[in-house]
């Protein structure tokens, strides 16, 4: 019997847990995020603890990723994100953990559930937030009266970008699930019918080639949005940092 390509997104209870009438059950997702965290943690605190003159590929590995990102917020934030490097580098490293995890064999995408995305998009737009205005007071409400505008466009100016603000988590989390999302069921549909042609005998498994070869392309093309996606998700996160910090550039 053939599996839905949806079942792989259904978020399955190991324990259920209820506080306070709120479930907590610790859950699929729950587990792939505590595997990705240990792993992540021993990558990082591994390759950062045999630090040598001449640097081996695990100390390099760890290097490159932590030049990556200290570039990407001085690029888009200025010398004033330096303060806010290890939030931007723990975000970058467990949403690339997360949409790489989703591609091991049995794992589980949690970031093709837009809730998880959501909970971290909504916690950075709030977070953001803050900043703004504990940097600028009210002059960071400049954000939303670019300079330049004429006097009588401006309260629509200003309408449009209070509602492309308030946005941002939406966009933020919408586009790394329906990317990791769709690839998966893409992947899972082409899986299906290998298998279904697999079984019609020997014609059959001839066929079968084609849809195992666009498979494997899609393994490819999978790995690089998934990488793709955890860039955009912080580089967005430092662009509206850079937006909170300087709302009159």
């Amino acid at each position: 019997m053939a599996h839905s390509p949806i079942e792989q997104f259904n978020v399955k209870p190991y324990a259920e847990i209820e506080i306070a009438g709120i479930d907590v059950s610790f859950t699929n997702s729950s587990l792939v995020m505590v595997l990705v965290v240990s792993a992540l943690s021993l990558f990082l605190v591994g390759g950062a603890s045999k630090r040598s003159l001449v640097p081996g590929r695990w100390q390099v590995m760890v290097e490159l990723t932590y030049s990556f990102i200290a570039g990407m917020i001085r690029d888009n934030v200025g010398k004033d994100g330096k303060k806010y490097f290890p939030f931007i580098f723990s975000l970058f490293v467990f949403v690339l953990g997360l949409n790489l995890a989703g591609m091991l064999p049995y794992s589980f995408t949690v970031t093709s559930h837009i809730a998880v995305n959501f909970a971290m998009a909504i916690f950075i737009f709030i977070g953001v937030t803050i900043i703004g205005f504990i940097k600028n007071g009210a002059g960071y409400l400049k954000l939303f009266a670019p300079s330049g505008v004429p006097f009588w466009l401006l309260p629509l100016i200003v309408a449009i970008e209070v509602i492309s603000y308030c946005t941002r988590p939406i966009s933020l989390s919408v586009r790394l699930f329906a990317n990791m999302l769709a690839g998966h069921i893409m992947m899972k549909v082409f899986a299906g019918f290998i298998i279904s042609l697999a079984a019609a005998g020997v014609v059959g498994m001839v066929g079968a080639v084609v849809p195992f070869a666009v498979n494997v392309l899609l393994t490819g093309l999978e790995i690089l949005v998934a990488c793709l996606q955890a860039y955009v998700f912080t580089i967005l996160t430092c662009i509206y940092l850079n937006d909170a910090m300087h709302p009159s550039h």
